[in-house]
């Protein structure tokens, strides 16, 4: 079986992920489930047999809203075959406790961000209500496998999410943590006492998903509740002290979000902008990436006019996207959510050891990559070697342009292997062997030097890593995508710290003493690797209980979405 519920570290970013990211509590025990035995199976007549190897061995049910199930044919075998194709729900005639309590959970799906209808939600109470009358060996075979397809279903979904993450480019491992999803109903959920816990154990243990499922519940109460009114769009923004003729519309969206107290002294029917109601613009604004002015600029008004059913759907997606992440980590991780320009390092508590501002790749040119890697070593003083394609693409027609470009950048060219070329004047000889690849550029090391003072190597496919930056200033902007698709961590030295935390004499003081010493490309190994979690969610609920939306900055959540509605259950 390949279920691992024991796991010393857990996450909890998007937002990120995220604010409020990570959990490291403990993952609760599963002994409970089979805590209860029903009474022996009930054997079906050779007609109500056939009629269930007939389901099984087609992979078929017309009953289901999605008939077809070849990839959970084997499992579904498998589960018939231990009770020797005795039913699984069905106990003198009527549907087990466990039937009845699984058959609410799947009615109540949306709760979790699936939906329901995937699982034939809407269908079992009627399908209940007639087993109440005496029913045929057939009818009950479809009853139960119609619940065991469902189930196995539901589970899947809730354990790895509906779409696996690599189909969308994304370096992020789902398939070696499936279930053996007959397995577990058999001991787990068949004869449990509580099937719904034991089935809730397989969902996300991170903190960032639990209070992401009660965010989508206030959500989805604020939209059913609010009246839709759009605001008047502005050309100028809209200071304190103005008229604006949104007034009566932005007190009660405010007040509906939580952003404008009940009792804060407004005037329903005043057009002046003042007061209180600026306050709550700043707060809407710090919970959606923007900057807390207070004034009503363009961005502002548009943010305000998102329809909140537009936001439940930000939270469903950033829920499947927590059930992408793994549940085991060796250690305390380093968590990075792209559009959120955010990045936490947590403690064996769970807590936030660390949270610094990041810089991330651009939007349509340098997407950073969404993946796990382990962090391995920091490099002090580094150089920066030029990527192949910046070299070609930017750095080559620079020197086209101004021979003396390396030398006034601080780059050197260098053989294939490290050896001296030239730092000076490029001859035509040299940039020819650039412009074939036969030789590299770096920078040196130093504090010009792109990367800044040092750089944290988390090794994958994508050859990013975090580092530092000659360019800080570029923290103070909200919007934060501008590099090529490395990290750029805000304060990178304290981040080394962390990350050298067991490594003795790695003090903050020492990082900063090597940082700002002689010696150059100093690399040292972490005493053990550290998790580092990449990834991308436009929705999370921070520490306070605040939900903060970001912008998609990257289109993520549109391919999500495209995804999600072409993938029927197979």
């Amino acid at each position: 079986m390949r279920i691992n519920m024991v796991h010393r570290f857990a996450v909890a970013v998007l937002a990120a992920l995220m604010l409020g990211i990570m959990s490291l509590a403990e993952a609760p025990s599963m002994g409970m489930a089979g805590a209860t035995a029903n009474a022996s199976a009930q054997k079906l007549s050779p007609e109500g047999e056939s009629v269930l190897r007939k389901i099984v061995d087609s992979a078929h049910d017309t009953d289901l809203r999605w008939p077809d199930f070849p990839l959970y044919r084997d499992e579904v075998s498998m589960l018939y075959e231990e009770s020797e194709y005795a039913l699984v729900w069905i106990r003198d005639g009527r549907p087990t406790p466990q039937a009845l309590a699984i058959s609410g959970l799947l009615r109540d799906a949306d709760e979790k961000g699936l939906v329901a209808e995937d699982y034939d939600g809407p269908q079992w109470e009627a399908r209940l209500a007639r087993l109440q009358q005496p029913s045929s060996d057939p009818d009950l075979a479809r009853f139960d496998a119609a619940l065991t397809v469902s189930a196995m279903r539901y589970i899947r979904a809730m354990q790895i999410g509906r779409v696996n993450p690599k189909q969308l480019g994304f370096e992020l491992d789902v398939e070696g943590r499936e279930y053996d999803l007959s397995e577990f109903l058999r001991t787990k959920v068949v004869n449990a006492s509580d099937p719904v816990a034991a089935i809730n154990e397989v969902e996300s243990p991170f903190l960032g998903y639990r209070r992401a499922l009660d965010a989508l519940r206030t959500y989805r109460q604020k939209a059913s509740q609010d009246d839709g009114e759009k605001l008047p769009s502005v050309t100028n923004p809209v200071v304190a002290g103005e008229s604006y003729p949104g007034v009566p519309r932005l007190i009660r969206l405010l007040r509906l979000l939580g952003d404008l107290p009940a009792s804060a002294p407004v005037f329903p029917d005043s057009k002046v902008y003042g007061g209180p109601l600026v306050t709550a613009v700043k707060a809407f604004q710090g919970t959606h990436g923007l900057n807390p002015n207070g004034h009503l600029d363009a961005k502002t008004v548009e943010e305000l006019n998102t329809p909140l059913s537009a936001r439940v759907r930000q939270i469903e997606l950033t829920l499947e996207r927590w059930r992408w992440l793994p549940h085991a980590l060796s250690s305390p991780p380093v968590v990075i959510n792209l559009p959120e320009f955010r990045l936490r390092a947590m403690d064996e508590q769970g807590r936030e050891a660390l949270q610094r501002a990041v810089i991330v790749g651009k939007a349509y040119e340098h997407q950073s990559p969404v993946l796990m890697a382990d962090m391995k070593y920091v490099v002090f003083r580094p150089y920066w070697e030029v990527p192949a394609g910046i070299l070609q693409n930017e750095i080559v027609p620079r020197i086209e342009k101004d021979r003396n470009y390396i030398s006034a950048k601080n780059f050197e060219v260098v053989t294939q292997d490290g050896n001296l070329v030239t730092d000076g004047p490029i001859s035509d000889e040299v940039l020819a062997r650039l412009k074939a690849s036969e030789l590299r550029v770096r920078q040196k090391p130093g504090p010009t030097n792109s990367l800044g003072l040092v750089k944290l190597i988390f090794p994958n496919e994508d050859n990013v890593y975090m580092h530092g930056t000659d360019a800080p200033g570029l923290f103070s902007q909200f919007r934060r995508d501008f590099s090529h698709g490395c990290i750029r961590v805000q304060n990178p030295g304290e981040l080394a710290a962390w990350a050298l935390r067991d490594n003795p004499g790695w003090s903050l003081e020492r990082v900063e003493e090597t940082m700002n010493g002689s010696k150059d490309d100093v690399r040292v190994n972490l005493a053990h690797p550290i998790p580092v979690l990449i990834i991308y969610g436009t929705a999370a609920v921070d520490e306070e209980g605040r939900t903060h939306f970001f912008e998609d900055i990257y289109g993520y959540d549109v391919v999500l979405e495209k995804a999600l509605a072409m993938v029927p259950y197979p």
